[in-house]
């Protein structure tokens, strides 16, 4: 482990942690030092290990991704932090990055990109595809800029993880397991989405955000 950089793995499913270690660990500069599937076992691996770099799942049960991802930045500002997802939409990509990851990786493409990504995040600068960079420049700011972006922006990322989940159909007791929160704080952020999104109803709501996901 002599002059290797040392990397942390962080997503809920541990063959996908599994896969990632072995196929990081072929590398004779980098070496996985772990794995944790929640923010709370993530926070405690950090401070004992001091990872060089932290890859972190974006979708994981209760605290999300991005908002550990905030807390690893404020704790640990030193530790690098490379976001890793099956969602390649802009708006949650641009989240991430403003979290504090310095780079986004699909996990359709992880097996031909993962190690590009973390040297290029370790050597200070940020990664993203090609396709990655342009979807999100034209999205957030160029032509195909999305005509919904300014009101979805004024969720908190709480607020933001439910109303994508609304948009994947789920109802507020799979919203609820997969966020480990109570179905009353599942209600009360769709009543505060509706009221910053200035929508009426909850089917309006949930016709809202079926058209996000469908544009993303």
């Amino acid at each position: 482990m002599k002059n290797k950089k040392i990397i942390f793995i962080v997503d809920d499913h541990p063959i996908v942690c599994e896969g990632l270690e072995q196929l990081i660990n072929q590398d004779e500069d980098l070496c996985v030092c772990g794995h944790a599937g929640d923010a709370s076992a993530t926070m405690k691996a950090i401070g004992s290990l001091m990872p060089d770099l932290v890859i972190v799942d974006v979708s994981l049960d209760g605290k999300s991704g991005i908002e550990l991802m905030s807390e690893i930045k404020l704790s640990f500002p030193k530790v690098h932090i490379l976001a890793l997802s099956m969602y390649v939409d802009s708006l949650t990509v641009d989240r991430a990055l403003k979290a504090g990851a310095m780079g986004y990786v699909s996990k359709q493409d992880a097996t031909t990109s993962i190690i590009k990504a973390i040297k290029q995040v370790l050597g200070g600068t940020m990664y993203l595809s090609n396709a990655m960079s342009e979807k999100l420049l034209d999205t957030l700011y160029g032509k195909k800029s999305h005509p919904d972006k300014m009101l979805v922006e004024k969720l908190s990322r709480r607020e933001f993880e439910v109303f994508r989940l609304i948009g994947q159909g789920l109802s507020n007791h799979e919203i609820a397991e997969t966020l480990h929160l109570s179905i009353k704080t599942v209600e009360t952020h769709r009543e505060h989405i509706k009221e910053k999104m200035n929508l009426k109803s909850a089917n309006e709501l949930l016709r809202y955000a079926f058209r996000w996901s469908e544009q993303i």
